[in-house]
């Protein structure tokens, strides 16, 4: 078979087997979601950090040389704040008045207001996590192509330990679109359009590998730096709304587990391809 054809059908691997799980997701009663549905949030964010430290910014600094370092953690750094400006920026454009400061200082007047900033941030939330999963999902797509380039049987291997963890992640990821405020129709549209950023990554890798190698390790770091924000400045604030003991060990639990599948899954991943 040839191997653009390859290519595209094992890119495609990962995407489709995450938008089943997240199908069967959409099936369960709304109470059962909504029961879930802080439990995902949870599981994801251990999953993001894990990704983020353990899989993408050491794959980013083993492939550039020592005194490419501070460029690249100061691309991971400017990741950071140039996601701040976008989710403020994402944030301004829901708001429907000049001062969204004010909006949640409104209560005593009236929820209208204090709901529309809520609903802006959370709207912001679920774009970035839209955006950090396309750049992640692209990569997959590069590195998936160069093993194939490499060899059948390694391109193969490899993309099928791109979609082992891939799942986990997408599925906490379209958890975090219905927290943000999305339909389900919505939420699966953009998964769906996420997860052709790996085919779209393949692709281009094809043709242009050599052009795009050096590049790598920055969308790594890009894709990094996403990740953390979104865990750290979005998804965590939102645990500490419940501070009862059950909860919180819950939540601490189900991070833990998110970490733990992630590297596991590293791990494996890592052991197959040597």
């Amino acid at each position: 078979m040839d191997l653009l054809v390859l290519i595209i059908i094992f890119t495609a691997v990962g995407g489709v087997l995450s938008v089943m799980a997240a199908a069967v997701f959409l099936l369960l009663s709304e109470q059962r979601r909504a029961a879930v549905l802080p439990h995902g949030i949870s599981f994801a964010i251990g999953a993001l950090l894990a990704v983020a430290f353990w899989g993408l910014i050491p794959e980013a600094f083993s492939e550039v040389k020592p005194e490419q370092f501070q460029s690249l953690s100061g691309t991971i750094l400017a990741g950071v704040l140039g996601f701040f400006v976008l989710e403020k920026l994402l944030i301004w454009r829901h708001c429907h008045s000049g001062n969204c400061e004010a909006h949640g200082d409104e209560e005593d007047h009236g929820h209208a207001h204090g709901h529309s900033h809520s609903h802006g941030i959370a709207k912001s939330a679920g774009a970035l996590i839209v955006l950090g999963d396309g750049i992640h999902n692209f990569v997959d797509g590069v590195l998936i192509a160069a093993a194939f380039l490499t060899d059948a049987h390694l391109g193969i291997v490899t993309s099928l330990a791109v979609a082992a963890h891939e799942i986990p992640q997408e599925v906490g990821d379209f958890a975090i679109l219905l927290h943000s405020g999305y339909s389900k129709s919505k939420a699966l549209f953009y998964n769906v359009l996420a997860s052709l950023a790996t085919v779209l990554g393949g692709v281009l890798a094809y043709f242009g590998l050599a052009d795009l190698h050096d590049s790598l390790p920055y969308f790594l770091a890009l894709a990094a730096s996403s990740f953390i924000y979104i865990a750290v400045a979005d998804l965590i604030p939102s645990l500490h709304k419940k501070t009862d003991m059950k909860t919180s060990l819950q939540q601490i639990a189900l991070i833990a587990m998110g970490v733990l599948l992630i590297c596991s899954l590293h791990g494996i991943a890592h052991n197959i391809e040597v």
